[in-house]
């Protein structure tokens, strides 16, 4: 907790702390990987696609280890929780950053793309955040920050399964919040436009990518260095009276 006497150096410092990162093997979640370890915090990087996290880990030194894990799936959710606890001793901050984008007009998306959708988008950040959560509680303290989307406010063409489940991440992050602040850890949302990782630049080149960023105040997308600073924020002392927060880095795009 912040008092008067606090060095606002201080508010900003990760030294000590413990991160799981979900999807840190690439884009957003390699890009938060990365902060969080230039804060000063160990990182335990978690994906689906184990030769990406050690990637990933072996970039940012001896302070981060690799997990596998299909956060979809309970048992290797609780597995790879208790992985991360037995390696670092703890879990301070949780982000849920794993996600997939599946587009498709509405009236031809398949149930497979669908259920797809929801079970990595939306059930993955509940049973990671349920899992994590259940030792935070028990810890007394900690930092859940779950990365949703414009999508999740606003309606985006093809974007039916994925609108949706961004929107149920946000409903479950205000949920959370409220249920578990009393006790020690807060609950909070980023939620970023387009976000020039490899898989947006290829997604939103040429008149599409125009286009849209003609409909951005800033005229442009973001860096995921951008919501890699935001979510350092939610994950530090800074932001401890910050709960139930959905942060848009979207240049103002949902604002019109």
């Amino acid at each position: 907790m912040l008092n008067a006497e606090s060095n606002v150096d201080a508010w900003f410092n990760l030294e000590g702390k413990v991160a799981l990162v979900t999807g840190g093997g690439s884009g957003i979640g390699a890009a938060i990987a990365t902060a969080f370890v230039r804060m000063g915090a160990r990182v335990g990087i978690v994906d689906v696609k184990a030769d990406a996290a050690k990637e990933s880990a072996a970039r940012l030194g001896p302070e981060c280890a690799a997990f596998t894990c299909d956060v979809a799936d309970a048992v290797s959710v609780s597995s790879v929780v208790m992985e991360v606890v037995k390696t670092f001793g703890r879990i301070d901050v949780l982000v849920n950053s794993a996600g997939v984008v599946l587009l498709e007009p509405a009236e031809t998306l398949s149930e497979s793309g669908w259920d797809k959708t929801i079970s990595v988008n939306l059930k993955g950040t509940f049973l990671m955040s349920q899992a994590v959560g259940k030792y935070m509680l028990g810890a007394g303290s900690g930092k859940i920050v779950n990365i949703a989307s414009q999508a999740a406010t606003v309606a985006l063409k093809d974007h039916a399964a994925y609108c949706a489940s961004k929107a149920g991440v946000l409903g479950l992050t205000r949920v959370l919040a409220y249920e578990w602040a009393g006790r020690g850890v807060t609950v909070n949302a980023i939620s970023p436009t387009v976000v020039m990782t490899d898989l947006g630049r290829r997604a939103w080149e040429g008149p599409k990518g125009e286009a849209m960023k003609a409909l951005i105040p800033t005229g442009r997308f973001a860096e995921p260095e951008e919501v890699a600073a935001a979510v350092v924020f939610l994950a530090c002392g800074a932001s401890d009276m910050i709960n139930g927060a959905d942060i848009v880095v979207d240049g103002g795009y949902t604002i019109q």
